[in-house]
C-alpha cells in the first residue's frame, strides 16, 4: 500500500514540476510524471531491499526527493533537446 503512495506522490511532483518550469508546452503532459513516478518506485524497493522499513522516515524522504530531481531534470533536458530541434528543423526548411 506504501508502494501506491509513493508513486502517486512521485507523479504529484512531477505534474508540478511540469506546469512550475518554463516550456511547459515543449513536452508531453506526461513525460514528468511517468518518469518522477517510475523513479518513486524504483528507488522504494532499492531503499526496501537496503533495509529500510516503510514506518520509517527516511525511505519516503528520499525515495519521493529523488522523483522530484528526476522530474526537473526531465523538464529541463527535453525543453532544451526540443527547442534545438524545432530550430534545426525550421533552418533547414527555411534553407530548401
Amino acid at each position: 500500500m506504501e508502494l501506491l503512495f509513493v508513486v502517486l506522490g512521485g507523479a504529484l511532483l512531477g505534474f508540478v514540476a511540469h506546469f512550475a518550469l518554463p516550456a511547459h508546452d515543449t513536452r508531453g503532459v506526461l513525460l514528468a510524471p511517468a518518469a518522477a513516478a517510475s523513479v518513486a518506485a524504483v528507488a522504494w524497493q532499492v531503499l526496501l531491499l537496503a533495509g529500510l522499513t516503510p514506518d520509517g522516515g527516511w525511505i519516503w524522504v528520499v525515495s519521493l526527493v529523488l522523483s522530484g530531481v528526476v522530474a526537473i531534470v526531465v523538464c529541463r533536458v527535453a525543453a532544451t533537446a526540443r527547442r534545438r530541434r524545432d530550430g534545426d528543423l525550421l533552418a533547414r526548411l527555411m534553407r530548401g
